[in-house]
């Protein structure tokens, strides 16, 4: 195969000419891992994008979408002049990455946000407040029913902040102390977390590492159950003790098992869309029906809470009115449910690959329509040791725009708007203000894609894994703490999963271990940073009124966090080793 230039000299400018599959010469790419000859050097200037975005949200503070574009830049720069990487090929995988983050994450963040702006804007959200918070007047029992269970179920279908927002503020409205009301806000806000957003995080992860959506779906869900296992217990510990914990013992066992239960059946069957969906519904069903013939011999209340007398009460609604305000998310969960009957679920894959790109190819893992993306695809070659022998960088983009999560989503949330009534005038209002109100998260998203996919086709990624790599099996232990401080810098186990889910597959490749492990460690380990990141202590905070008390907060907290991230460390190694039958 002739060639523009010398070997030698064509691996220092990283281009070859090449002959592809339909016998046509183009220009390849080739990475280069030890870009100035030194792989100590090199990892240093790899992780500087990485080190960037961290000092500017936590050092500077800077506002997540301009840190994001800002190392954006500062990635675009080094992929050129440092790892020679065409300018050409540098914007077009950023726009990859950015095309990614628009469809399908955006997607689903914007659908999901509606219906739950349309909830509270109908006024049914007070209802499903009052149908948790009117079970029992006991606090041990409100915290499992509001921080967990109605956290989860927050998380599933808005996340980015806005459990902790809503259920911190519902508790201190409660009577519930200020700090303890966004301490244990935060502390919820683990379990499900990695499922959050109709399985955002596990279908960022899995794109960006080239991995099978449910296979990590699997893996993750064999780890963030022990968690769920262990939060409600913890949160009724934190906030009454131990002994006072033990009161209320059938609570935290039902709880902790129907969540974490039903989320490893939906996660290693289903996939993860409906995990913590399903896990909340399910548990608020089973914490109902003991609470109908089950209580605790005395009512738990803080010291300094006010008479019963003069504490406001929450009565539960009607189970009419209850259904009625709890409808949008049994529809959701109807609809994703209906779609995975198979003949359904062929007829919906026959029409949108009808009505597709030209180009576009069902993929084998996924089955989803594909199109291979312009002027990147195969563009690039990736070389020794990350690939047995040197071989073309694939780049392509789903069009699955019908089996879409998001368009799912879309479609059950106008069911729940005809059942509800609301006229298509208040719905646009509706959904505009939810665009309105998301600008930021969509800018920061579209960013932290472009940026990690720039990251992983200039060859960044590959030389911060090989150098991970040389811990050798160490390594497995600490995968959970990247997502871990991926997840407390940045506020989201999505970006988390964008920026080193490939970092932990070509690691975990290197060291002889299923990516599907490492990557599920990045996701399960990093769900527990996110009570630690400084956008979620200033929404606890803000939410409780104790805006200026971040630090005191964080000392709370902290401890919990270090040590469930241990817990999950130890629990990943154990499925190298002796549980490797955990690992799909």
């Amino acid at each position: 195969m002739p060639c523009c230039r010398g070997a030698a000299e064509a691996r220092r400018h990283g281009k070859w000419r090449w002959e592809n599959s339909s016998g046509r010469y183009g220009v390849l790419f080739e990475q280069l891992y030890e870009p100035v000859g030194n792989l100590a050097v090199s990892t240093i200037i790899a992780a500087i994008p990485i080190i960037v975005l961290f000092v500017l949200l936590a050092g500077l503070r800077i506002a997540a979408q301009w840190a994001a574009l800002i190392t954006l830049a500062v990635a675009l720069v080094i992929a050129v002049f440092v790892y020679q990487m065409p300018f050409g090929l540098a914007i077009n995988a950023t726009l990859l990455g950015i095309c990614f983050g628009l469809f399908p994450i955006v997607w689903i963040v914007i659908n999901a946000i509606f219906i739950y702006n349309v909830i509270v804007d109908t006024g049914l959200f007070n209802t499903i407040r009052d149908s948790l918070a009117g079970v029992s007047n006991d606090r041990r029992i409100q915290v499992v029913l509001i921080a967990f269970v109605f956290g989860a179920l927050l998380e599933a279908t808005a996340g980015f902040g806005t459990p902790v927002a809503i259920t911190a503020s519902l508790m201190a409205g409660l009577g519930f102390e200020a700090l303890y009301a966004a301490a244990l806000a935060l502390l919820a806000n683990t379990a499900p977390v990695a499922f959050g957003g109709f399985g955002i995080p596990i279908i960022t992860g899995a794109s960006v590492a080239g991995l099978d959506v449910l296979e990590l779906s699997q893996m993750v869900g064999r780890q963030t159950p022990v968690l769920a296992i262990i939060i409600p217990g913890m949160l009724v510990t934190v906030m009454a003790g131990f002994r006072r914990m033990l009161e209320v013992w059938p609570v935290v066992v039902v709880s902790g098992v129907a969540f974490a239960g039903t989320q490893f059946v939906v996660s290693n069957v289903l996939g993860p869309e409906l995990a913590d969906l399903l896990a909340a519904i399910v548990t608020v069903v089973a914490v109902i029906g003991l609470l109908s013939f089950w209580r605790p011999s005395t009512e738990w209340h803080f010291e300094n809470e006010p008479a019963a007398s003069e504490r406001e009460s929450y009565e539960t609604p009607p189970l009419g009115r209850t259904l009625y305000a709890w409808s949008p998310f049994i529809i959701i969960v109807a609809l994703f449910l209906i779609v995975q009957i198979p003949p359904i679920k062929a007829a919906v894959g026959s029409i949108q690959t009808s009505i597709n790109f030209p180009t576009a190819e069902v993929s084998e893992t996924t089955g989803a329509p594909t199109i291979p993306w312009p002027g990147l695809n195969e563009q690039i070659e990736q070389q020794p040791p990350v690939v047995p022998e040197a071989a073309p960088y694939s780049a392509t983009f789903s069009t699955n725009w019908l089996s879409a999560a998001g368009t799912i989503i879309l479609i059950a949330d106008i069911i729940a708007l005809a059942f509800l009534r609301v006229s298509p005038g208040r719905a646009l209002r509706i959904y505009g203000q939810s665009l309105n109100q998301l600008k930021w998260a969509i800018l920061t998203i579209a960013s932290i894609l472009g940026l990690a996919y720039l990251l992983n086709y200039s060859g960044m990624t590959f030389t911060l894994g090989l150098a991970f790599a040389s811990t050798g099996f160490l390594y497995v232990f600490f995968a959970s703490f990247i997502g871990w401080l991926g997840v407390a810098l940045t506020g989201s186990d999505t970006s988390s999963n964008a920026l080193f889910a490939n970092l932990q597959k070509v690691t975990a490749q290197q060291i002889g271990v299923s990516p599907n492990l490492t990557v599920g460690a990045n996701s399960s380990g990093g769900v527990l940073g996110k009570m630690i990141s400084p956008q979620n202590l200033a929404v606890g905070t803000s939410a409780t009124g104790l805006q200026g008390r971040e630090g005191d907060l964080l000392r709370l907290v902290l401890k919990w966090s270090i040590g469930l991230t241990i817990v999950m460390s130890i629990l990943v190694v154990l499925q190298a080793t002796v549980l490797n039958f955990m690992v799909p």
